[in-house]
């Protein structure tokens, strides 16, 4: 996973870096090697790729930093401005830490706290949880917040929109730009392909979106929001890399086709593909793993 990190960690790494640290959360420590990370946490801090001509640059508006990932505000084409807003981020970025295979979290209270970015990635201010509406690492890899702020209130007070999550299934070749709210920093890259299978330690994912080589995240990009260049929709979850080039394990996910081939892909990234949730989002903002067209584990 491009795993979550934690505060105490980064004071060290980010010494001279110019970078402030990050506040530390629950989640689990980071296994990066030292010197890896090291070298990861200044690289991040450089200027992103360039955008393609004719294409507009996808901007921070309405992303989100956690304590140890990023975020952002999404909503549907059908959600109410009165409707609570939603914080899309990683499963694997829950305050509770990383969910067993198998393990779905619905419902459960949280006053965690995001901070929301504007455009050009300046902090706005923080908004809050109520409760964690839903949580995996089951087939994708995603949480949802739900928030105190209805997307109104958000608006009215930051001048913020939240991201649309797209109803469709992205295209191989599609541009795209990983967000991340952490690192402030974008990734701009291409959709490369799809994996049929992604499996990493316990856990396997289900028709991944694999990148080109372009997109080079790391640590505390978990849950950056995936944007379509050409649509500014939201059309997967940034989660995890194969960093050292080994088989399934812990941070080296590898792919598996339909016969059951395992190819491992190393430098490579992938993100989780978001158009399943939308059917799942209901009037409120609820969660509703019983609407049709919902495909989400349920507990």
């Amino acid at each position: 996973m491009n795993k979550p990190l934690v505060g105490a960690l980064l004071a060290t790494l980010l010494v001279g870096a110019g970078a402030a640290p990050a506040t530390a959360g629950s989640a689990p420590a980071p296994t990066r090697d030292p010197a890896a990370a090291k070298t990861a946490a200044q690289t991040a801090v450089k200027a992103g790729p360039s955008k393609a001509a004719k294409v507009k640059a996808v901007g921070f508006a309405g992303t989100v930093a956690l304590s140890n990932c990023s975020g952002s505000v999404v909503r549907t084409a059908d959600s109410k401005p009165e409707d609570p807003a939603l914080v899309m981020s990683n499963g694997h970025c829950l305050e509770s830490g990383f969910p067993a295979a198998g393990e779905v979290v619905v419902d459960k209270p949280s006053t965690r706290t995001f901070t929301l970015l504007d455009n050009t990635a300046g902090e706005l201010g923080t908004v809050k949880a109520s409760k964690i509406a839903y949580g995996t690492m089951t087939d994708t890899d995603v949480s949802l917040y739900q928030l105190t702020s209805t997307y109104a209130q958000i608006e009215s007070q930051y001048g913020i929109k939240a991201l649309e999550l797209s109803t469709a299934r992205p295209a191989q070749g599609t541009a795209i730009t990983v967000v991340s709210g952490y690192w402030k920093k974008t990734y701009s890259c291409k959709v490369d392909g799809f994996a049929y299978r992604l499996k990493e330690g316990d856990w396997t994912w289900k028709d991944s979106v694999r990148y080109t080589a372009d997109c080079k995240t790391i640590g505390g990009t978990s849950g950056s929001p995936v944007v379509d260049d050409a649509t500014g929709k939201v059309v997967a979850v940034n989660n995890t890399g194969n960093e050292d080039g080994q088989e399934c394990t812990q941070n080296n996910p590898c792919e598996v086709d339909e016969a059951g081939q395992v190819t491992v892909r190393k430098g490579i990234n992938y993100g989780q593909q978001t158009y399943g949730i939308v059917p799942c989002i209901g009037a409120g903002s609820k969660i509703d793993l019983t609407r049709a067209g919902c495909e989400l584990p349920k507990p």
